[in-house]
């Protein structure tokens, strides 16, 4: 059911969340060049290169109009504009060993000289990411509606945890957020519904966009006409950034004072808030924490 691992923090004063995007730029990794030498690179542009600055431009311009006519917002749009570009221009997004080196060492929590401090968890938001459809696992719905113990579902569990961290640290209005995919939004609101202490409407959820598919043969977008929304595919869990921006919930969670953001899987149950690890990440004034 997981394990205390695969969540982390995020600081909203210092952390920059504005930029859009959904990963940083290309950079060179030790002697390894950012250009790619795969001659495929330059295979199904009717003798147009990859890297053509005018075929940049009209595949940005379809995107966009794309992306628009679906009502995506800026935000949406110019993360996907950027990893775009970066497929397009045939650069490397592997990181060589070379560049690479073990973590000498870290602090443990059994170690740590904190004093849980329960003031901050008003400054602070848990977040679970709930895109991911269980098809692997013979589901057509959220995968964290999967029974997995005594006929609760991951959904319910984590629901019971909320419950039990706000009696525990004796915070009634400890804030709890999904973001759901249009894959999910609609399963998982209804299989909440008897929970309203969790939370309603974008109080309790923001949904993650939408990225146009893109085909293998020329980079232009992948078409469908059967079913047009096979057209599409959830971006995955870089796009929390540019979600919440476009989705507005990153003012709504400032304005209410919100500083701190816990985020892990829906389907790891063992990634829970520790109050004590909250402290330390205050106190350390790390914009972000594995």
């Amino acid at each position: 059911l997981g394990s205390r691992k695969g969540f982390f923090w995020v600081r909203f004063a210092d952390h920059d969340l504005r930029g859009g995007r959904s990963q940083g730029p290309p950079r060179k990794m030790g002697n390894s060049s950012t250009k790619s030498s795969d001659s495929s690179c330059y295979s199904g542009f009717g003798g147009k290169s990859r890297q053509d600055p005018r075929l940049h431009e009209q595949l940005q311009k379809q995107y966009e109009t794309k992306m628009k006519a679906e009502g995506l917002n800026d935000a949406a749009i110019a993360a996907f504009q950027y990893n775009l570009g970066v497929l397009l221009s045939g650069a490397s997004t592997m990181i060589p060993e070379s560049a690479i080196g073990p973590v000498d060492s870290l602090p443990a929590l059994e170690g740590l000289n904190v004093t849980p401090d329960p003031s901050l968890l008003k400054e602070t938001v848990i977040l679970k990411l709930n895109g991911g459809l269980g098809t692997g696992m013979g589901l057509d719905k959220a995968k964290s509606l999967l029974k997995v113990t005594n006929g609760f579902t991951f959904l319910e569990l984590i629901a019971e945890q909320v419950d039990s961290m706000k009696k525990e640290y004796q915070t009634p209005d400890l804030r709890f957020m999904l973001m759901n995919s249009f894959s999910t939004s609609k399963d998982t609101l209804s299989a909440l519904a008897k929970y309203p202490q969790l939370g309603t409407g974008s109080d309790l959820e923001f949904v993650q966009n939408k990225a146009p598919k893109v085909s293998a043969k020329d980079y232009t977008p992948a078409s469908h006409e059967p079913d047009t929304s096979h057209e599409w595919c959830p971006p995955g869990h870089g796009d929390l950034y540019p979600a919440m921006l476009g989705s507005g919930t990153l003012d709504k969670l400032l304005e209410k004072g919100v500083k701190y953001m816990f985020v892990s899987n829906s389907d790891n149950l063992g990634a829970t808030m520790d109050l004590k690890l909250l402290t330390y990440f205050a106190q350390s004034k790390a914009p972000f924490m594995m």
